[in-house]
């Protein structure tokens, strides 16, 4: 690392001084498309990245209604399986069924697909750009209800050095660091970020017994981008970065880690044909340990160890973006291949295992993609497909007594298929505030490896994985108008209607206690599900979004309808999915003057279903988050916080014994930040 910062000190033609640099480098990918107006897309810059009450990514991710995580809680309370993202109330799993990428790389979890939310720190970050609605054939497979487009940060929104501590409620900690160095030819940043706190008790105040307690974290990240111009048209881009991820869930036995790793090599060419090469490496490693809860709650019993799940993606992209004719073109493939496998001791006697099951295989998709827009006077159109060749394979579960003697040996038929996607648009603006919009798409997800092979329990309930499922598929449409009465300012609203088609959910079997195939034995408390797909879940809605600034003040607001419903031969057929809100908002108030700076959030998500049965409802929630700087010197800025300041109950999960997990209750923050 020394002798690459000693070579880009010296790099030829970086002879501007460090505060002064003149920028030739960008460190993006290729510039977005024209066609990108034809489609619903909400972007959120660097200024409101930081500043999130919580400085958590997946808060910043809630300003943009109807994008939510499986479940309320956030990274520091919640499982880390439970933390898929999705879009437009396609809820009901806990696999993510949004594309997320980080300059351009896909980030959800190799083997589960949830998402590593600590591996982000909010200050490497200097754009989020979300596109609501699947069928991106640019982005990569997945996007099957949107994608998310998560940018590091550009070189004008870097400082020499930067560095910010704050203590918090609960003995909470949050510091972050980072030193940069830019030069005309190319920059440099490397990054680091810790977080720690006592916790709270997740079960609410009347459902606790002796066994509750609170349930603390302790997370670290650090990452290090080097971006060079190695031609007048021409740059690298490379990312190294890493977590480490500690959660309890306020019971004994209840602990879960995650760790990962992950680099990336990126070359984009801005020359008159423009075009980009990249390649990448993810590593993961998960663990947790699961428990039973006795009559009151008054005490705990290991029932379930999953003290490994490794994962490894890698993959890569090639893509031209020649000009012809007048049309902007985006032509290219991109490959991905996903292994892993989950390792686990159960069947508990005395406090001590006795058996083993060892489950996993092999995803890989391979497709080729092409997107074309065309500006003509005051229209817009834009037009892209893709087709996947996809492969499940290596599947197999293997269970043994840990005394040598095998229970399970299966594999699993290897299975392939192709996948034709893509969605096709127009905008039409005839006059200058105005833009009309009507799109339609078709996206696809692949199970998971996690869905197919991995059993899972929250609490009391047990889920059994099926190593069948079949690909989930959407059709869609919207339509939408865009008003940009004045600079700065947009007014947006979209009505959308969804059809998701083999959706894969958590189907309710049958009632504990008893014993039950791929997951052992569930107590009365508890439920037994096992996953399968729907035929479909049916979706149709309206979102609003506001954003504007009038001199110092400065407004956000988003709102989502969602009437989601399940079409299916079976008991479930015109009930909600789980966990899918049919209303959320967010909106936030702020001034902003040189370096002084204060906001309030108003958040708001409806009731919603735990279970797939309709049975268990969790209640409406609204929360109000407080953010506040106050410059002390050029350099020297102290930071005020609050989370949830009404210290709303939030209401997250409901086991099968009726006893009520809650997110975050209220939490204040002081901190200083220096340099940048």
């Amino acid at each position: 690392m020394k002798r690459f910062w000693l070579v880009l000190a010296a790099w030829p033609g970086v002879a501007a001084a460090q505060d002064a640099p003149e920028i030739v480098v960008t460190g993006r990918g290729l510039a977005d498309a024209p066609g990108d107006r034809v489609y619903d897309i909400v972007t959120l810059e660097r200024d409101r990245i930081l500043s999130s009450a919580s400085g958590r990514v997946e808060d910043v991710l809630r300003d943009v209604a109807g994008l939510q995580q499986f479940r309320r809680s956030d990274s520091r309370s919640a499982n880390p399986t439970s933390q898929g993202i999705t879009l437009r109330g396609l809820g009901g799993n806990a696999s993510s069924r949004a594309l997320l990428l980080l300059d351009g790389v896909p980030q959800a979890d190799p083997f589960g697909g949830w998402v590593a939310f600590p591996a982000y720190a909010t200050d490497r970050l200097g754009r989020v750009r979300v596109t609501r609605g699947g069928g991106s054939g640019v982005a990569g497979p997945g996007a099957l209800a949107g994608t998310i487009e998560l940018d590091s940060a550009s070189p004008s929104d870097l400082s020499p050095f930067a560095a910010s501590i704050a203590g918090g409620s609960r003995a909470s900690i949050d510091a972050r660091g980072s030193a940069a160095l830019v030069r005309s030819g190319g920059f440099a940043i490397v990054s680091g970020a810790y977080a720690r706190g006592d916790g709270f008790v997740p079960i609410v105040r009347e459902d606790r017994g002796p066994a509750d307690r609170a349930a603390p974290f302790e997370q670290a990240s650090a990452a290090a981008r080097a971006v060079l111009q190695i031609a007048p048209t021409t740059e690298l881009q490379a990312n190294v970065s890493a977590f480490t991820d500690s959660r309890d869930r306020g019971l004994d036995f209840t602990d879960n880690r995650s760790e990962g790793a992950d680099a990336s090599l990126r070359l984009v060419g801005r020359g008159p044909l423009g075009w980009s090469l990249l390649g990448y490496l993810q590593t993961r490693a998960f663990a947790s340990r699961f428990a039973s809860v006795g009559a009151g709650r008054a005490s705990t019993a290991l029932t379930l160890d999953q003290y490994n799940v490794p994962a490894t993606g890698i993959g890569g992209r090639a893509e031209i973006a020649p000009e012809w004719g007048g049309v902007s073109l985006r032509l290219g493939g991109d490959l991905r291949v996903v292994t892993g496998e989950t390792q686990e001791r159960y069947t508990y006697v005395a406090g001590n295992p006795t058996r083993r099951r060892v489950a996993g295989g092999r995803n890989t998709t391979a497709g080729l993609f092409a997107d074309a827009s065309v500006t003509s006077g005051d229209l817009v159109f834009s037009a892209g497909g893709r087709i996947d060749r996809w492969a499940i394979g290596d599947g197999r579960l293997q269970e043994a007594a840990l005394t040598g003697a095998t229970l399970t040996d299966q594999r699993f038929v290897d299975r392939q298929g192709w996948e034709p996607t893509g969605r096709a648009g127009v905008a039409w603006t005839p006059a200058d505030p105005l833009t009309l919009r009507l799109a339609g798409y078709r996206g696809w997800r692949l199970p998971t490896l996690n869905e197919l092979y991995r059993p899972f329990r929250v609490g009391a309930d047990a889920t059994a994985a099926d190593a069948a499922l079949a690909p989930e598929t959407l059709w869609g449409a919207e339509a939408g108008v865009e008003l940009r009465p004045a600079a700065g300012v947009r007014f947006a609203a979209t009505a959308f209607a969804n059809d998701l088609r083999d959706a894969i959910a958590n189907v309710t079997v049958a009632n504990g206690p008893g014993t039950f195939p791929g997951v052992g034995f569930v107590s009365a408390a508890g439920v037994f599900r096992r996953r399968a797909n729907l035929d479909h879940v049916r979706v149709k809605g309206v979102e609003l979004d506001a954003s504007g600034r009038v001199g110092p003040i400065e407004g956000r607001l988003s709102y989502a309808y969602t009437d989601a419903r399940v079409r299916d031969v079976g008991a479930l057929d015109g009930l909600r999915p789980a966990q899918t809100p049919a209303h959320s908002g967010s909106a936030t108030l702020g001034w902003r003057r040189d370096r002084w700076q204060a906001s309030a959030t108003l958040r708001h998500v409806a009731g919603q279903y735990e279970d797939d049965a309709n049975l268990r409802r969790l209640s409406a929630a609204t929360m109000l988050d407080l953010f506040a700087t106050l410059p002390a010197t050029r350099w020297l800025a102290f930071e005020a916080r609050a989370e949830n300041v009404t210290d709303t109950r939030i209401e997250t999960a409901i086991g099968g014994d009726g006893v009520v997990e809650r997110a975050a209750p209220r939490t204040l923050w002081l901190g200083v930040r220096l340099g940048g």
